[in-house]
């Protein structure tokens, strides 16, 4: 059930992924499409923080926890992670497609989670590096291979390569502070509004710099849909903190990716983006990307030798 919770994750996560850069295009500015992506997930969450009974108690164990110095800064620190993948959203999917997108979202998340679990960071604590969960990490890599071969990068400059990179990384470890966020006030609903509080903080910041260099961005879109990333970025994050205690950060990652994956596939077909990396490719990295999920979920077991 938690493997199935992971996937549905990495499915809003690409569906806000195609959201947030239609967005950036629209507006000539993934900055400013980061900072409403977020705004107006913090005031879903806001609402819901002091309506829910479960909210407000989170809120009061944070303010306690802050105050005596039990939850260190560190922990409040996940937001950071957020920001660049909103940004990074907003800067480059349009443009390379949900599928390149996630190439380099897989590879930083699949590495990272691997040396989370290992060091035991997570809330789970130290999680075993077995065989099938290398093995599993090592096919995620491999569709990650796969999706490099595909035609339109050329034409595609490095850094937005590199930044989704970088946004896998951030998000593995920020499921890993969510977890022991949520762990520590009571509520995965307060470790997403701290997410959203501090990344909303660094995209405002980030978008008056942007706007004082280049200008402000186009007129605002009228279509509803299109304003629609903050409500799954809630979504989301608040599924990773509460799946993360039962799958462990590489485990979740690997879900995620499946259902990101599947859900780019579907995505570059409906709505195909230049840098597509084609059908046949796109078939192959989801296939790749299953079986990482399958081996490395599945509790192998090998019968001990008779003699």
């Amino acid at each position: 059930m938690a493997v199935s919770g992971a996937v549905f994750v990495g499915v809003l996560t690409a569906v806000q992924a195609r959201i947030n850069g239609q967005l950036g295009i629209r507006l000539d500015d993934g900055f400013a499409a980061a900072v409403v992506s977020f705004g107006s997930g913090l005031a879903i969450l806001i609402v819901l923080s002091l309506v829910l009974p479960a909210g407000r108690a989170g809120f009061g164990r944070l303010a306690s926890g802050i105050r005596d110095r039990s939850v260190p800064w560190w922990m409040l620190a996940g937001g950071a992670a957020g920001a660049l993948t909103v940004a990074t959203q907003g800067l480059t999917v349009a443009i390379i497609g949900v599928s390149l997108f996630t190439v380099g979202y897989v590879a930083g998340q699949t590495l990272c989670g691997l040396i989370v679990d290992r060091i035991g960071f997570g809330p789970a604590g130290v999680v075993a590096v077995t065989m099938p969960r290398v093995a599993g990490a090592a096919l995620a890599l491999v569709a990650v291979g796969f999706s490099l071969s595909g035609g339109g990068l050329g034409s595609v400059p490095p850094w937005m390569l590199v930044l989704p990179l970088l946004a896998g990384v951030g998000v593995a470890w920020q499921q890993a502070i969510n977890g022991r966020l949520g762990q520590r006030v009571g509520t995965a609903l307060t470790a997403t509004l701290v997410n959203f509080v501090g990344g909303t903080i660094l995209l405002a910041l980030a978008t008056i710099v942007h706007v004082a260099i280049v200008g402000s961005p186009e007129p605002f879109p009228t279509d509803p849909w299109i304003y629609l990333g903050g409500a799954l970025g809630v979504a989301y994050i608040f599924l990773s903190s509460a799946i993360v205690v039962y799958t462990g950060v590489l485990l979740l990652g690997l879900g995620a990716i499946a259902g990101q994956l599947v859900a780019a596939l579907v995505l570059d077909l409906a709505w195909p983006a230049s840098a597509s990396p084609g059908l046949a490719v796109e078939l192959a990295i989801v296939t790749i990307a299953l079986a990482s999920v399958v081996v490395a979920s599945v509790p192998w077991r090998w019968a001990p030798r008779r003699r």
